[in-house]
């Protein structure tokens, strides 16, 4: 139940529309309500800004569907990852207005307090390579979601340096800037030396042998001689999101 969904009802309470019993029943699953196989946090959009989000991964297709069938029952906005091809076409027949990412592995359903952007600054999310895109595009569709403006570079990793160096403008004007790449990593630290804001780096999996899946970017990155870098773990473009999200909306408040 989102925090608008709640104000609503308390003001029906108030005004004598809804009675009290009546009250209680709808809010009686809070703070969780419990499916068995998930125990579904219907308070999370009060206590961090966002509502509980649904990682597909390793979740059966019913399972899936009926934990986010209940997330936007209750007006909240889905926000689901790791959404692979069988999982992802069970959310579309199953809820309305769900919008599928297939290369980032998202499903949205936008709810009540969707209502367009709601920060001021803009969130750069840059991948160094075309083979980074499933990690930088779930960074985009998290952040987007979440009511930031968000803007895309892609394949502008070190090889080609120009390229990046072509957009130095546009990477000047970004509040926060998610950094995907793969194999060394090096294009975080080269971000991180051209901007006077936070930088999310996100190391990914690909590479090479000896990128060890990750290891080797991740490890890159954490060594960065740029300062004002920040890492989230191998291939968590989510976990940038947020991060990013978050960071942006303190950076609003204060504007």
């Amino acid at each position: 139940m989102t925090p608008k969904r709640i104000r609503r009802l308390l003001e029906e309470v108030r005004a004598g529309a809804v009675g009290v019993e009546e009250a209680m029943a709808r809010l009686e699953r809070l703070p969780f309500e419990d499916l068995g196989f998930a125990r579904i946090d219907h308070h999370r959009a009060m206590r961090q800004g966002f509502p509980e989000v649904v990682l597909c991964e390793g979740k059966t297709p019913e399972h899936a569907v009926e934990i986010s069938r209940r997330i936007v029952d209750a007006g909240s906005t889905l926000l689901a990852t790791r959404v692979n091809g069988a999982t992802g076409e069970a959310l579309l027949a199953a809820l309305q207005d769900a919008e599928y990412n297939r290369v980032a592995r998202t499903v949205v359903v936008r709810g009540e307090a969707a209502e367009g952007v709601l920060t001021a600054g803009t969130v750069l999310v840059i991948s160094a390579g075309t083979s980074d895109l499933p990690v930088a595009e779930e960074a985009v569709v998290t952040a987007e979601v979440m009511g930031n403006r968000v803007e895309k570079l892609y394949d502008v990793g070190v090889a080609g340096i120009h390229r990046l160096l072509a957009y130095r403008e546009s990477i000047g004007e970004a509040s926060v800037i998610v950094v995907v790449a793969g194999m060394e990593g090096a294009l975080a630290s080269v971000v991180g030396g051209l901007v006077d804001v936070p930088v999310v780096a996100v190391p990914t999996s690909i590479g090479y042998g000896a990128s060890f899946g990750g290891l080797a970017a991740l490890l890159g990155i954490l060594n960065s001689c740029a300062p004002g870098v920040t890492v989230v773990n191998i291939d968590n473009g989510f976990g940038a999101g947020v991060a990013a999200s978050r960071i942006n909306r303190v950076g609003s408040k204060k504007t």
